[in-house]
């Protein structure tokens, strides 16, 4: 570990995956880190990258298709110990996820088995993970206090039940429960909240939140909703097209935006204090071809302030603060005209 008080770090992370059309580089060059004890969110639109950086650190892509090209993952398991998940063999990440690292996958309906009631599918983790000197009624209670802990109030009767019995919050408490059941060190959101009624949705988020603090173990909540990550996160990870571009805390992504990206997706949430009938403000264009990525910066063809090199050239990285930069010809310049060092 660069710094041992990180309980993960990316350092320029490649993912491919290798079709029949071509090479799609899903993740190409992602560097960031989580510290302990700290929700980090990792926000862009559909198809940049989110995901695939997520199963990449669990180690579930779809092989031989997909696959870590270039890159590391340090994960921090405590006592001087790290593993690069990158290089790390299948029987090893057998035994890291769920006791070390454990994900909420996005669709609870279609990640929970149809056929296994709740319980059964609980159990498993345990008795898998946990199970070595344990009884049947052992796995069982601990089953039971898992669904308390994530607020099901009628645990032995959902214990019993199968998916299709359950609400969309409930079976989504119910993954939460599967993931946190070994208690890990990180945990994975992807899109938990999606297609959640807002008022479900303030549970769930409030839910982790008191959980994370009960544990101490570190979020890494991917989504698209600013909303969420506004109330969740105290560090933010802003991607586009495979790429990182901007990381800082949540108060300087959201009140000083470094990337044209970055203030594209702020200036497109809709405001209450907003004049009547005031149009939202759209990123204009679609998002690049990730088999046929461009030169330069990935953002260049949709931003209004594109300049020459940004087409041509990827942008180095400008250090706005000790914990905020972005990758940005814009802010280069503007760090030259103030006489200040620019790479």
């Amino acid at each position: 570990m660069k710094d041992p008080a990180n309980a993960v770090e990316f350092d320029n992370l490649h993912t491919y995956f290798f079709t029949d059309t071509g090479v799609v580089k899903s993740v190409d060059g992602v560097s960031f880190e989580v510290p302990i004890g700290k929700t980090v969110g990792v926000v862009g639109e559909s198809g940049c990258g989110k995901s695939v950086t997520s199963l990449s650190l669990m180690q579930l892509l779809q092989r031989p298709q997909g696959q870590i090209v270039e890159g590391e993952i340090r994960l921090n398991l405590g006592n001087d110990k790290a593993y690069d998940i990158a290089k790390t063999p299948t029987d090893k990440m057998q035994g890291l996820r769920g006791n070390y690292i454990s994900m909420i996958f996005q669709e609870p309906m279609t990640s929970l088995n149809p056929v296994f009631r709740i319980g059964a599918q609980i159990e498993e983790v345990i008795a898998l993970h946990e199970g070595e000197g344990k009884t049947k009624e052992d796995i069982k209670k601990r089953t039971i206090e898992m669904l308390e802990m994530v607020g099901i109030a009628n645990s032995e009767g959902v214990y019993a039940m199968y998916p299709h019995e359950l609400s969309g919050g409930m079976r989504q408490r119910v993954m939460i429960a599967i993931a946190l059941a070994c208690e890990p060190k990180l945990l994975i959101a992807d899109e938990p909240t999606t297609a959640l009624d807002v008022t479900i949705q303030a549970q769930i988020l409030e839910l982790m939140q008191e959980l994370r603090k009960k544990l101490g173990m570190s979020i890494i909540m991917i989504t698209h909703d600013l909303g969420v990550v506004a109330s969740m996160c105290e560090k933010i990870a802003v991607m586009y097209a495979g790429h990182i571009v901007e990381y800082g805390t949540t108060d300087e992504i959201f009140y000083q935006p470094g990337h044209e990206y970055t203030k594209g997706l702020i200036n497109s949430i809709p405001k209450l204090n907003t004049a009547e009938h005031e149009r939202l403000v759209p990123i204009e264009g679609t998002p690049v071809d990730l088999l046929n990525p461009p030169a330069g910066c990935p953002f260049a063809p949709r931003c209004k302030n594109c300049m020459k090199i940004c087409l041509s050239k990827m942008p180095p990285r400008t250090e706005l603060s000790d914990t905020h930069y972005t990758y940005c010809w814009l802010q280069q310049k503007a760090a030259f005209e103030k006489g200040e060092k620019a790479e």
